[in-house]
C-alpha cells in the first residue's frame, strides 16, 4: 500500500517540475509544437543529445553535468522512473536538462530536421523476440535519420550479446559508419580517449548489478548518413 501511496506521490509532484513535459500524443496525432523548436525551451543553440528510453535518467543527469554547453533530454514512457531523474537534475540546479515523458515509436513527432546531434541507447531491451522493436533496428535509424544531424552520432551502451551483436549486423548490413566498437568497456586502455572513458565509466544502478554479476559490457558509436 506505502509503495502505490509514494508512487502517485511521484505522479503528482512530476507535475509541478518544471523540467518534464508530458504531452498527450499518439500515433494520429500531428507533429508536436516543440518539434524544431528545442532551442526556445533551453533559451540557447546548444547540441542536443537525447537519451532514449532513459529509465531514471542517471546517464543524461550524469552527462548534463559533464557537459554545461550541450542540452540534454531523458526521454521515456515511465513516470515514476522520470520523476528520479527530474527531482535529480532539479536538485543538482541544471538547467541543461529535460525529462520528456513519451513513447520512443513517437519520437519523430518532437525533433525536427537536423535538431538533434547525439543519441545514447543505455542498456535499451534487447527485445528478444521482437527484433523491429529494438532501438537499433531500421525501423528506428529510419526514423532517428529524420532529426539526426548529418555527423551525429548513435551510442549504445549495452550488456546484451544479442543487441550488441544485432546493432553490428545492421551497421555492415546498411553500410553505416562505425566510429567505435569496444567489446569491454572496463578492460579498454583508453590510451587516446579520457574523455570517452569518463563517459562509458558512468554507471547506473542497474549496470552496477550486472557487473557484480559479471556481465560485460560493450559500447558501440555509429553513424548513420551515408
Amino acid at each position: 500500500m506505502e509503495m502505490g501511496k509514494d508512487k502517485l506521490k511521484r505522479f503528482s509532484q512530476i507535475l509541478t517540475f518544471d523540467n518534464v513535459i508530458q504531452p498527450k500524443i499518439n500515433f494520429h496525432s500531428k507533429d508536436d509544437d516543440l518539434k524544431g523548436n528545442w532551442s526556445t525551451v533551453f533559451n540557447n543553440k546548444n547540441p542536443l543529445v537525447l537519451e532514449l528510453g532513459c529509465g531514471a535518467g542517471e546517464y543524461t543527469v550524469s552527462l548534463a553535468k559533464d557537459y554545461p554547453n550541450k542540452n540534454f533530454i531523458g526521454i521515456d514512457i515511465k513516470g515514476a522512473r522520470i520523476w528520479k531523474g527530474a527531482k535529480a537534475a532539479l536538485d543538482e540546479g541544471l538547467s541543461n536538462v529535460k525529462f520528456l515523458r513519451t513513447k520512443v515509436d513517437f519520437i519523430t513527432k518532437f525533433f525536427g530536421e537536423n535538431e538533434v546531434n547525439e543519441i545514447w541507447l543505455t542498456f535499451s531491451d534487447p527485445q528478444p523476440k521482437k527484433p523491429r522493436k529494438r532501438l537499433t533496428s531500421k525501423l528506428f535509424t529510419d526514423r532517428y535519420l529524420e532529426f539526426l544531424k548529418i555527423n551525429g552520432i548513435i551510442h549504445l551502451k549495452t550488456d546484451s550479446d544479442l543487441l550488441y551483436d544485432f546493432t553490428l549486423e545492421e551497421i555492415n548490413f546498411n553500410k553505416f559508419n562505425l566510429l567505435k566498437n569496444i567489446t569491454n568497456v572496463y578492460e579498454e586502455s583508453y590510451t587516446n580517449s579520457q574523455e570517452l572513458k569518463k563517459i562509458l565509466f558512468i554507471k547506473t544502478f542497474y549496470e552496477k548489478k550486472w557487473l557484480d554479476l559479471d556481465k560485460t559490457i560493450k559500447y558501440l558509436a555509429f553513424n548513420i548518413h551515408k
